[in-house]
């Protein structure tokens, strides 16, 4: 993974993702790149790839110059499984995009209790944890954001690690 700290931010939409074994949660911010918003939860296909190209639809029909994924490490900076999926799933992306001509970066970012901040939320809203599975998922991707589009204010430089299509697999949990 490649960190570039010395990258100040670019202006634009930035898009959240929360990669799970069912779902995938997406958000996005408004073009100053304030405000972010649930968009859609879709439905993971690792044969065919169609949540990749409604990624790739979203990025294209909201011009985004970002995207962030979730890195699940555990709450002891570890990598697990799901942190080996979500890796997987992020290069997929990058070369999706790198296809198809577009110059959006695909970032990981470190996502840990984004779903539980999500779950707690939606309880306190009164949300019964069987209805809330239509929308964890993109309130988690919009946690997700949020922290990034924090640490970007804040630091003045680009957060996360940049993931490129070259990439290879790094995982050895």
């Amino acid at each position: 993974m490649t960190q570039t700290p010395h990258h100040e931010p670019v202006n634009g939409v930035r898009l959240g993702i929360d990669v799970g074994r069912a779902r995938v949660g997406l958000a996005a911010t408004d073009p100053a790149g304030i405000l972010a918003s649930p968009v859609a939860t879709l439905t993971r296909d690792t044969k065919n790839l169609s949540d990749l190209h409604q990624i790739v639809e979203a990025v294209i029909e909201r011009n985004a110059v970002r995207i962030y994924v979730g890195d699940p490490i555990n709450l002891k900076g570890n990598r697990t499984a799901s942190t080996e999926d979500a890796h997987r799933f992020a290069r997929q992306l990058s070369t999706l995009l790198f296809e198809t001509e577009l110059s959006t970066e695909v970032r990981m970012i470190d996502e840990r209790l984004s779903t539980v901040s999500a779950s707690q939320q939606l309880h306190q809203a009164g949300v019964s944890s069987r209805n809330q599975r239509a929308v964890i998922d993109q309130l988690a991707a919009v946690a997700i954001l949020e922290h990034a589009m924090m640490l970007e204010r804040n630091s003045g430089v680009n957060t996360g690690d940049l993931i490129t299509p070259e990439q290879e697999e790094e995982f050895d949990g």
